[in-house]
């Protein structure tokens, strides 16, 4: 058996933060991914999907400047978000919040970020292991000179381990099994955190732009609302290097036609639409509907076959829950999208992957689990109870109620108002409407108060 100080599953943005930030500090860390194959990576690596980017105040929430990535990893600077709705938009030019970062944010190639943080843990002494899928762990709090932790590896191997960090991503395919043992009878955390429940799916696809199309939207994260049924529902245009783009969308999983009112007021649905348009459909509609006047969007937006996981596309979950605190008397943390940090409204989650995982490896160091929760939450608590504020506001919005809010926005920004958040947080301008949605986000910001935007608390577990 392979003995080890800490043992970490999964090797995205949290595994591998975890892992360097442990073996930074002396401990004997190792990472267990599994390895997916990726048109534009060389060699397994985690199952990378390119994220919208970062804004500016999530370099300080993530810790890591992007001056001290290599070449190649920045995609490009953003100077602004343009939220479109079917009728009304806004355009915001600053975040509100305070930052170390003189942009508006930036987008990147993801697997080169996760290649960058696998580089960053071995150079600090971690191990890192493809090809090595987790099957089970045994636990055993009494273990006494024995590893409290053993984890069954394809293959039949067994790693030994005082402090687990699970980093399994938005399926939880290892960390569910891992929870159930800690719950009380009856209860399963594959039942509680499903994902066809709890996550959403997101399409997206690499198109070569022409030149003025790009020019359009280079510096900008152009969002969609109100086009397409669904809670946090919405297409998005990313700008990368190249005047290549990543078109997508983001949807709930499961979402059922019959149930949505108004269908003819979505302008991504067709008449005859018997279920969910697929994720390329959608990426069609949408290029169809802002640039099909002017351009042949099959041969003038080509699909980039040679980037993004595969031809071209990617499909995959997002753990767009509330998060879970973790059973950190048995020495386990769950970091990253396992634990469910990703943003419910924008997605966004990398930079609170990043942050977790590396809180996580500094207590595993130490032998010492029991503060991460509220470690966690110290740090990116703030955000994540914003993020579900802000996904509870629109959980009923139809596209008049987006229509509704961009004007009210605009109204907020040209009465003084500051960019992104300040417009909720400091501002009571614009009139009647403003005052709605102003009080409207104080109030349910205010029931999240002290930790509520939990879903599964610590004090549910048993051991």
């Amino acid at each position: 058996m392979d003995r080890v100080d800490v043992a970490v599953v999964g090797g995205g943005p949290a595994g591998s933060s975890a892992a360097y930030e442990a073996a930074r500090r002396g401990a004997d860390a190792l990472v267990l991914e599994k390895g997916v194959p990726r048109a534009d990576r060389t060699e397994l690596g985690p199952d990378s999907t390119d994220a919208a980017g970062i804004l500016d105040y999530w370099v300080d929430i993530m810790g890591i400047h992007p001056d001290e990535f290599p070449d190649g990893v920045v995609e490009t600077t953003l100077d602004r978000a343009e939220f479109v709705g079917p009728t009304e938009s806004v355009t915001m030019y600053g975040t509100g919040i305070e930052s170390s970062y003189d942009h508006f944010g930036y987008t990147m190639h993801r697997a080169r970020f996760d290649d960058f943080l696998r580089s960053r843990a071995e150079d600090a002494g971690a191990r890192y292991r493809t090809g090595a899928s987790v099957k089970a762990v045994d636990t055993d709090l009494s273990a006494g000179d024995g590893p409290r932790h053993v984890l069954h590896v394809g293959g039949g191997e067994e790693v030994g381990a005082e402090s687990l960090i699970l980093a399994d991503g938005p399926q939880r395919t290892v960390t569910n099994g891992v929870l159930d043992a800690y719950l009380p009878d009856g209860e399963s955390a594959s039942e509680r955190l499903a994902s066809t429940r709890t996550n959403h799916i997101a399409y997206q696809e690499y198109r070569r732009f022409p030149e003025e199309a790009y020019e359009d939207v280079a510096g900008a994260i152009r969002f969609w609302w109100g086009v397409m049924p669904g809670h946090t529902a919405y297409p998005w245009v990313f700008p990368n290097r190249d005047r290549v783009c990543r078109v997508g969308l983001t949807m709930p999983i499961g979402l059922d036609l019959d149930t949505v009112e108004d269908r003819e007021a979505y302008a991504l649905l067709e008449s005859d639409d018997e279920r969910v348009p697929s994720g390329g459909e959608y990426v069609r509609r949408l290029l169809e509907r802002e640039y099909g006047d002017e351009y042949d969007v099959e041969s003038d937006f080509p699909v980039v076959e040679d980037a993004g996981k595969s031809g071209g596309t990617e499909t995959y979950p997002i753990s767009s829950t509330r998060p879970i605190e973790s059973p950190v008397e048995a020495g386990v943390a769950v970091a990253g999208g396992a634990m469910g940090s990703t943003s419910a409204f924008h997605e966004g989650g990398d930079h609170t992957a990043v942050r977790t995982g590396a809180i996580a490896g500094e207590l595993a160091a130490e032998g010492e689990l029991t503060a991460y929760n509220d470690r966690w939450q110290a740090a990116i608590g703030e955000e994540v109870r914003r993020s579900v504020t802000m996904a509870e506001m629109v959980r009923d919005y139809g596209p008049d109620d987006w229509d509704r809010d961009f004007r009210t926005a605009q109204k907020m920004l040209a009465d003084g108002g500051e960019d992104g958040y300040d417009l909720f947080e400091r501002k009571l301008t614009g009139g009647l409407s403003a005052a709605k949605l102003f009080l409207g986000y104080k109030y349910r910001k205010w029931t999240l108060r002290d930790g509520a935007y939990v879903q599964l608390r610590e004090d549910e577990y048993v051991y």
